[in-house]
């Protein structure tokens, strides 16, 4: 099982990005999916979550900027960002519960991480 997370890149204030995260593998089931972040000289912080029946949380430095949308059959979640602030800038990581055909129960799963930069 692995997730790979894309979709970064350098982006002015005000401006919008996708990322979009792709889970592989022998998957029986994904429960949440998230995604964190971790800014220049920071520690790695939630950013926003979702579940399999589709509840989200998100940080409130983002509500009313980000969505989460997931696709379940594709076993994809996505993050929506608007209205990008130069504090947006981090390394973004994708996250997922997944049950593994090889496994009992769920187990968290990271992407690789993808670098946003937000900044004129």
């Amino acid at each position: 099982v692995q997730l790979q997370a894309s979709g970064g890149g350098l982006v002015q204030p005000g401006e919008s990005l996708r990322l979009t995260c792709v889970a592989s593998g022998n998957i029986r089931s994904i429960n949440a999916m998230g995604w964190y972040r971790q800014p220049p000289g920071k520690q790695r912080e939630l950013v926003a979550t979702i579940l399999l029946a589709g509840m989200t949380n998100y940080a409130d430095s983002v509500k009313g900027r980000f969505t989460i949308p997931r696709d379940n059959a594709k076993n994809t979640v996505y993050l929506q960002m608007r209205s990008l602030k130069p504090e947006d800038t981090a390394v973004y990581y994708c996250n997922a519960d997944i049950w593994s055909w090889n496994s009992t129960w769920y187990d968290a799963y990271w992407g690789q991480g993808t670098l946003v930069t937000v900044s004129s």
